[in-house]
């Protein structure tokens, strides 16, 4: 295992915790390619309003993160839409994960006319498509309708060991590609759970004083499949 006397470099992966990540460095299989592609052709979108929707842990806040970054957006709550947004102008606008909770169906009907009247875009992530969010706003119900939707799956093996390596890779952790490979197969389908994995294992190698072997990564999903999967983090 190779390190630099340096603090390592932790991978910035957004995943629900408001850190940022570079685009030359997302991972892309045909998992999250659609999504990808929504990001990368801003502004040239086919809707001022765009819903991403896909599963816990398949990295709709991370490239939501990219796009905030990339379209210099303004991030606000669910929970916030019934308030003001004095000096929004016609800046572009992200609400995530907008249907893990209540939100004000009139004040999202009004941001969504604000968006379209500035000329903007306005970006919500979301677990599920518009159709099951149970909106009985008729007006919002229609503006809804005629978002455009992009959906991002789970992560497939392909992404999973792209992003297990560049995990490790980042850190300065040398893995053969066999045991990022048995990782892939074996873990929960989520790069949350991805992150945890490698980041338990990287200890594990430092307090035994040994590289990161198969066995040493059974042990891991060994502790995960008994309902160990925080790893004391």
């Amino acid at each position: 295992m190779m390190r630099e006397a340096e603090k390592p470099r932790q991978l910035p992966l957004d995943l629900g915790h408001g850190t940022g990540y570079s685009r030359d460095d997302l991972v892309v299989s045909p998992a999250n390619s659609e999504a990808v592609a929504l990001v990368d052709h801003w502004p040239d979108w086919p809707s001022p309003v765009v819903v991403l929707a896909g599963p816990i842990g398949s990295g709709k806040t991370h490239l939501a993160s990219i796009w905030r970054e990339q379209a210099n957006a303004v991030r606000l709550e669910g929970r916030a839409l019934g308030e003001s947004w004095p000096g929004l102008g016609d800046r572009p606008v992200l609400v995530d994960d907008i249907d893990t909770g209540p939100f004000s169906e009139q004040g999202l009907f009004h941001l969504i006319n604000t968006v379209r009247g500035a000329g903007s875009h306005l970006l919500l992530t979301a677990r599920r498509f518009p159709s099951a969010w149970d909106v009985t706003l008729p007006d919002l119900s229609s503006r809804l309708k005629a978002a455009a939707t992009v959906e991002i799956h789970e992560p497939d093996d392909l992404l999973l060991s792209g992003v297990i390596t560049k995990l490790f890779s980042d850190r300065q952790v040398e893995v053969e590609p066999h045991v990022v490979q048995y990782l892939a197969r074996r873990i929960e389908r989520s790069l949350a759970t991805a992150m945890r994995v490698v980041d338990r294992l990287d200890r594990m190698a430092l307090e035994q004083k040994t590289r990161i072997t198969r066995a040493l990564a059974a042990e891991v999903v060994s502790a995960m499949d008994e309902g160990q999967g925080e790893f004391d983090l």
